[in-house]
């Protein structure tokens, strides 16, 4: 695969692994831009994600949220996803094709201590789906698509870009 055509870095991982956080501070250090596919949904939607969930249920978000990856056509950025992004293989297909894929790894406890709006955050996940649940399901589709995967216990924000660049670097030598 050509380098110059996968530009893009993706950042995959639960909701508060801190992948838009991370995803500006790594915008800075490797001067790209930054795109957050959430907020490019509630762009084009003119509604929350939690809206979207509420009036046309989780479904609807997985399916707007592969249509926003399946239709990303950018260079050089770093690509903060939803959570629920690892739902569309045909969106994930995408992504990797014009960049890395780079799961950010996070414990299940740490993300519960991140996370205290669970019930209104706009997840793309059923109604009976504890976190826990949620966790459990994704965490195999992350591992599935990744090409990188950091494991951020202990690491600051920083700390997880530094790391970051160094496997990139290594990928693409």
């Amino acid at each position: 695969m050509d380098k110059q055509l996968r530009s893009n870095l993706v950042l995959i991982g639960m909701p508060g692994a801190g992948k838009s956080t991370v995803g500006i501070i790594l915008a800075k250090l490797t001067s790209r831009d930054f795109v957050d596919t959430d907020v490019l949904i509630q762009t084009t939607q003119k509604r929350t994600l939690q809206n979207i969930v509420d009036t046309l249920g989780h479904e609807e978000l997985r399916r707007l949220e592969a249509e926003t990856l399946c239709g990303l056509s950018i260079r050089n950025c770093i690509i903060a996803t939803g959570g629920s992004a690892v739902y569309s293989h045909e969106g994930m297909t995408h992504l990797a094709s014009e960049g890395i894929v780079i799961f950010l790894d996070v414990e299940l406890p740490v993300l519960e201590t991140r996370i205290h709006n669970y019930r209104t955050r706009g997840l793309a996940k059923r109604a009976d789906q504890t976190f826990a649940d949620l966790f459990q399901e994704r965490c195999a589709l992350y591992s599935k698509y990744a090409e990188i995967t950091i494991i951020c216990a202990g690491l600051t924000h920083e700390e997880v870009c530094l790391k970051i660049i160094g496997r990139v670097r290594e990928l693409q030598s």
